[in-house]
């Protein structure tokens, strides 16, 4: 039997699986770390915490299985995207990692969209607006607030550029994770020469461009015998996590429809050719699949039920603690008692800024409706209800374009609560299907990296041999009126207050 290990570099937690060919999780680890906020708008990290976090899980991983490391494989990568990591001309870390959901680089966002008209960036770079979390806002906020940092960087990489620097020693990039930097071509597939030179930088202070699934090379002598693993083990290109996560469901074909509840709410919808929404609502993803796009994007999802369960719910997670039962598992029991709707409680779920439809990173969370029948359930349950409406505000988006979605493929961690999956069904009007993998986005890349090293001869045939359906949700009609009554209600509010959101 052949093994592949995949590495999911998330926002807020490192998982290490490792998969047979046949799909099976023979053991993983996750691996949590703490994002350093300094201030409302900025969030970063050490970039060595994810390092340790690997090498920890790996160990993990390797001690639970006891496979022969020799019948290791590949390494597949499946990495959050717009994370930026910033080295030297020796390979040496500048600063902190400023991650994906960082929205301080706003005045420089607004500038790059003063100089790029919407129209052109949106055709070149498939983005349908300018956002400061997009890396090419990040690196000209560096440029202007941390000049000396920016003069010494000789490497602007995203995580997987950085992790396959690190197993490999060379520095190479893929489009999935590249297409939402704004400094990435679409079409063409190289690098955007006039945003390098609005930027100041040109292509030798990047990675090379590949293909998902390309074999890099095998790991670096040194790093095997860190790694405990062997040297002939292969790295191949990785896949933006949301992107890995569509394969690991089985989303690989033109019109298939995925959710992602993570850290991020993502959403992905396989199509055959680049597009552009003149509605400017959908932007349009690089596949983890060669010539195939993604109508993709992505919010703070399920980052608000961890914040919620962190601030809020001490006593699940205490009696989480001394039960030994998942913490989130009791707060889906709590709202499981509340009916559909909240009683009337309403929440934008906004923590970081909102992407698209409404692409507004002044945006913020709001809970509207609060009254004294209020408890913890309620708005636990009015947390699960507003990234549902996300789901379908971009379902309605997708439709518009002549993107039409049936059945509704969940992942990510929301994916193994049965009433949140309920709920997105009732909201959405669609059946949503669980696959019985709970690392989907792993079993992507595993999927991919298979591929790239041979062990599988073509994607679509690792997908037929790997992925499985678990469960089915279907919508209850009964609760279809007052979620329409609540999804308008949730419309109205972001704008009532988005003239506040303006006023900063």
């Amino acid at each position: 039997m052949r093994y592949i290990i995949s590495l999911d570099l998330g926002t807020s937690a490192f998982k290490v699986a490792l998969f047979d060919e046949d799909g099976k999780i023979i053991a993983s680890s996750n691996q949590e770390y703490a994002l350093v906020t300094p201030d409302t708008l900025s969030v970063e990290l050490d970039v060595d915490t994810y390092w340790r976090a690997f090498k920890a899980g790996l160990a993990e991983v390797l001690a639970a299985s006891k496979v022969d490391v020799g019948d290791i494989k590949a390494f597949g990568l499946s990495a959050q995207g717009e994370t930026l990591i910033l080295l030297d001309k020796h390979g040496k870390v500048l600063r902190n990692a400023i991650i994906w959901m960082d929205n301080r680089a706003q005045d420089e966002a607004g500038e790059l969209d003063k100089r790029f008209p919407r129209e052109v960036s949106a055709k070149i770079s498939g983005q349908v607006s300018i956002v400061p979390t997009w890396p090419a806002a990040k690196i000209l906020w560096v440029a202007r607030h941390e000049p000396d940092i920016f003069r010494k960087t000789a490497k602007f990489l995203l995580i997987e550029d950085y992790f396959i620097y690190r197993l490999t020693g060379k520095f190479v990039a893929e489009g999935s994770l590249l297409c939402s930097t704004l400094y990435w071509d679409i079409n063409t597939k190289k690098y955007w020469k006039d945003m390098l030179d609005c930027l100041g930088i040109d292509e030798s202070r990047l990675p090379e461009i590949r293909e998902s699934g390309e074999v890099v090379g095998p790991l670096l002598p040194e790093v095997a015998g860190e790694l405990g693993l062997s040297p002939d083990t292969l790295v191949s290109t990785g896949v933006l996590d949301q992107a890995a996560g569509a394969i690991g469901v089985g989303n690989i074909v033109n019109g298939v429809f995925s959710e992602c509840t993570g850290s991020a709410l993502a959403i992905c919808a396989t199509v055959e050719h680049s597009f552009v929404d003149r509605a400017g609502r959908m932007p349009c993803h690089y596949h983890g699949i060669p010539d195939v796009y993604m109508a993709h994007t992505f919010t703070t999802g399920g980052m608000v039920m961890k914040w919620f369960r962190d601030a809020f719910c001490d006593p699940e997670m205490c009696a989480g603690e001394s039960s030994g039962l998942d913490p989130y598992r009791l707060m889906d029991m709590a709202a499981k008692r509340v009916a559909p709707g909240s009683d009337g409680l309403v929440m934008l779920p906004h923590l970081q800024g909102a992407m698209a439809p409404e692409a507004n990173g002044k945006a913020k969370g709001v809970f509207y409706g609060i009254t004294l029948r209020h408890a913890r359930g309620h708005f636990i349950r009015a947390v699960m209800e507003s990234v549902g409406f996300i789901v379908l505000r971009n379902i309605d988006a997708l439709e518009d374009m002549g993107v039409k979605v049936g059945e509704i493929r969940a992942l990510g961690g929301g994916a193994k609560s049965p009433i949140w999956n309920q709920i997105k069904a009732d909201i959405t009007g669609r059946t949503v299907v669980v696959t019985e993998s709970d690392e989907a986005a792993c079993l992507g890349a595993a999927v991919v990296a298979g591929v790239g090293a041979g062990v599988f001869d073509s994607l679509k045939n690792a997908c037929d041999r790997m992925v499985k359906v678990k469960s089915r949700y279907e919508p209850d009609p009964a609760n279809r009126d007052v979620y329409g009554e609540t999804y308008r209600k949730y419309i109205d509010l972001y704008e009532a207050v988005r003239p506040i959101y303006e006023r900063g």
